[in-house]
């Protein structure tokens, strides 16, 4: 027979390392206060990292470094989205760098959210969630709006063949064809760069 704390560290494991979460991911199974209390005890032994008040994480480990990484980002962001219970989308810098079209952590990561104006301080740099219209945050799916996003910000005048076949390269038959009918409603020129993205795989 398990215990509580047996269950919590079997579900972080099974998230594998990066996974960053809050206490509201387990609420439907414990206690709260038994939660904060095997959460305590998890920092205590170096299972698990407290990267903000109220989100922690399963840290990564460099053997070549031979130490803990830093938090995953958009982990960490996801964690403060379901203790808060809003709905983000990564914008800007963010969305560039999780669809490898930037491989700079900038300092700031901002993220659209129907949630009121927050940021955090995190290690190197600042997570800010921007309120937003469900408009720019409203499509069915992440990849929908992970893309939309990056497109604007590198603006129209920056499209090129390397941006379209970096997101290709990304994408499967089934996932574009859900793409192209969750952006129609995108900006003219973006949703005509989704479509040249997405051409190769009709």
């Amino acid at each position: 027979m398990q215990t509580i704390e047996e269950k919590i560290v079997s579900r972080i494991y099974g998230r594998g390392r990066g996974w960053a979460f809050c206490a509201n991911d387990f609420a439907t199974e414990f206690g709260r206060s038994t939660i904060d209390w095997v959460l305590y005890n998890l920092i205590a032994s170096g299972t698990i990292r407290r990267v903000y008040r109220g989100v922690y994480d399963y840290p990564k480990f460099s053997e070549l470094l031979q130490q803990e990484l830093s938090p995953d980002f958009d982990q960490v962001a996801h964690a403060f989205a379901r203790k808060f219970n809003w709905r983000i989308h990564p914008s800007g810098d963010a969305a560039l760098n999780l669809l490898g079209l930037s491989t700079q952590i900038p300092g700031r990561l901002v993220y659209l959210s129907d949630g009121p104006n927050r940021q955090y301080d995190i290690g190197n740099y600042t997570l800010e969630f921007k309120k937003s219209t469900l408009k720019d945050i409203g499509f069915k799916y992440r990849e929908s709006g992970l893309i939309v996003q990056a497109l604007k910000a590198l603006g129209k005048e920056r499209m090129d063949e390397t941006v379209i076949t970096t997101i290709r390269q990304q994408l499967d038959d089934t996932t574009c064809k859900r793409v192209l009918k969750d952006t129609v409603t995108a900006t003219g020129w973006v949703y005509e760069t989704i479509k040249q993205v997405c051409r190769e795989l009709d």
